[in-house]
C-alpha cells in the first residue's frame, strides 16, 4: 500500500464469496426456463460478460429485451437465493482482508438489501468502512457508475483506491474512476481472459492483496 492508494475496494461475488458453482446452477435454471442449453462452469467463465442481457442473448440464440431479461433475472435470483447457504468464503478471504494495512470497503452488484445481512452473516462487516450493493430492481449492467457512487459516499478520489475483483468489468470500473485493479483468477471469469487484460492478475486473494500494495 502506498500513501496515495490507501483504500481497498473488494468485489463480493466470485471474489470474497466462492459462489461460482451456485451462479452456474442458477444460470442454468434461467436458461432452462427459456428452452436454452445448460452451460458448464468453464463455458460460463469464458462467455459471461456485462451487460448480462448480451450474454443471455448469445447463449439462448435470441434477442433479449428488457422484459425478457427482467424475467430471466428474477428466475436466476430465485435459484441463487435458494442455494446461497451452500456457499463459503474463498479459502483465504479472511486472511487476505486482514493483510491489507489501510481502509477497506465492499461493492457488489448483488442487491443491497440482501448483501448487507449476508456479509454480516459471514462476520466481515467490522472490516469495512462501507458495504454497498445494487440499489435497483433489476441488475445486469456495468459496475462503473456504482463504483463512482460508492467512492463519493466514502469521500474518496479514485486515485486513492485499489479494487480487487474477478472480472474485466471490475477492471473497467476501476479505470473509469482513476483507480487501479488486481484481477483474481479464482472467480467467475476465465483466467486466460484476465491474463490478457494488461492488469495485474493473482491466483489467490492473499497474492492479490500483496500486488495491491505495490501501487
Amino acid at each position: 500500500m502506498t500513501a496515495a492508494r490507501h483504500h481497498l475496494v473488494w468485489d463480493w461475488n466470485g471474489t470474497l464469496l466462492d459462489d461460482l458453482d451456485l451462479v452456474v446452477r442458477a444460470t442454468n435454471v434461467a436458461f432452462a426456463s427459456a428452452g436454452g442449453p445448460a452451460v458448464t462452469a468453464d463455458e460460463h467463465r469464458v462467455r459471461f460478460r456485462r451487460p448480462i442481457a448480451d450474454y443471455y442473448a448469445e447463449m439462448l440464440g435470441q434477442a433479449i429485451d428488457a422484459e425478457a431479461f427482467g424475467r430471466l433475472d428474477r428466475i436466476f435470483h430465485e435459484a441463487y437465493r435458494a442455494g446461497l447457504t451452500s456457499c463459503a468464503l474463498a479459502a483465504d478471504a479472511t486472511a487476505a482482508i486482514a493483510a491489507w494495512p489501510g481502509s477497506q470497503s465492499l461493492l457488489s452488484m448483488w442487491f443491497h438489501d440482501e448483501l448487507v445481512p449476508t456479509v454480516h452473516t459471514y462476520g466481515l462487516t467490522p472490516h469495512f468502512t462501507r458495504v454497498d450493493g445494487l440499489r435497483a430492481a433489476v441488475g445486469g449492467g456495468p459496475k462503473a457508475e456504482w463504483l463512482e457512487k460508492h467512492l463519493a459516499e466514502l469521500g474518496l478520489d479514485g486515485r486513492q483506491v485499489v479494487l480487487i475483483g474477478d472480472s474485466l468489468d471490475d477492471a473497467d470500473a476501476a479505470l473509469s474512476v482513476g483507480a487501479r485493479c488486481v484481477l483474481y483468477t479464482g472467480g467467475l471469469s476465465d483466467p486466460a481472459r484476465l491474463r490478457t487484460s494488461g492488469h495485474p492478475v493473482a491466483d489467490t486473494l492473499a497474492e492479490a492483496v500483496t500486488l495491491a500494495q505495490t501501487f
